[in-house]
């Protein structure tokens, strides 16, 4: 299981001309990195950048400057280029707090301005969804399943979004009507790296009977996943358990159990998996086996629609 991002530059442009001014710019802000979007009215992209300026490293007072800092160059004088952010950005411990908005809703709401130093830029932000009993929030998702209804529009089902706090989402009538989060990514990062399985599961390769037979088990019998979990240290002492099999393993427990918890939303539901990514196919694999039917959405594809839409929503586009 991998929830890592591979991008480990601290700052990448794919272009940093003043021609790629664009009309708007997208911002997916999250708490270890920035990543934005020169965009046109019609939603397409003219040039993009991302850096390590997640809302974790950055007090309140700094967040301003270290978005001019990436998109300054996109800029022009005597214009107030429009810019929707999603995102951690608008967290209690962000740039300013947007306030959640209680499901059912909409995912995407009206956006909260930013007040801002610079003439040259009028931020807003996109509010997050909360749920009450049981309670959970989510930030930053509800922008991606805003894309994946713009996208499809008339979906209704059951939204997937894997990562480290795995998310599902029922999707009915255009309205997030319940959600769930899951925080296997994390479990998987803290056993893989921290425990003592540490000693045992390695970080690249990959062995899919040993996924499927860990699914399986998961969901037969969760309860025994505390044992099977020490079961990967000790095969790995008494008979040389490979690494790569151990990492399918320690996958497939912490994804089984999720799915074991899910159940009520994936089975017989059509599942919209946000991220075409290795993890979102381990989740898509998983719900094969399990005889559900799923379908793969690119992530990133998503964040900018689900943006394209607020702006147009909020600039009257």
């Amino acid at each position: 299981m991998n929830n890592t991002d591979n991008n480990t530059s601290n700052s990448n442009s794919n272009s940093n001309s003043t021609e790629n001014h664009g009309d708007w710019i997208a911002v997916d802000w999250g708490t270890s990195r920035m990543r934005a979007w020169a965009m046109t009215d019609d939603g397409i992209t003219l040039a993009s950048t991302s850096s390590d300026k997640g809302m974790g490293s950055l007090a309140p007072h700094q967040f301003e400057a270290a978005l001019l800092a990436d998109v300054g160059h996109w800029l022009s004088p005597g214009r107030a280029t429009p810019v929707v952010a999603c995102g951690m950005v608008g967290a209690r411990q962000g740039w300013v707090e947007a306030a959640y908005r209680a499901v059912p809703c909409a995912p995407a709401g009206e956006l909260m301005s930013v007040p801002v130093t610079d003439s040259r830029i009028a931020v807003y932000l996109c509010p997050g969804l909360k749920q009450l009993s049981p309670a959970d929030v989510m930030r930053g998702e509800e922008t991606q399943v805003a894309g994946l209804l713009a996208a499809h529009p008339g979906f209704e089902g059951v939204v997937c979004l894997p990562g480290t706090h795995s998310k599902w989402a029922r999707v009915r009538n255009g309205q997030v009507t319940a959600f769930q989060t899951f925080m296997t990514g994390e479990l998987y990062a803290l056993l893989a790296g921290q425990s003592v399985l540490r000693h045992s599961v390695g970080s690249q390769g990959w062995d899919d009977t040993a996924f499927a037979d860990a699914i399986d088990l998961a969901l037969a019998s969760p309860a025994g996943i505390s044992a099977r979990l020490f079961s990967l240290r000790a095969e790995a002492l008494l008979a040389e358990l490979a690494p790569e099999t151990a990492r399918a393993r320690l996958s497939g427990y912490v994804i089984g159990l999720e799915l074991a918890a899910a159940r009520a939303y994936w089975e017989g539901q059509p599942v919209a998996i946000i991220g075409a990514t290795t993890l979102g196919r381990h989740y898509a694999t998983a719900l094969e086996q399990l005889g559900a039917q799923s379908e793969i959405h690119d992530g990133e594809a998503l964040t900018l629609k689900g943006l394209h839409a607020a702006y147009q929503q909020t600039i009257g586009v």
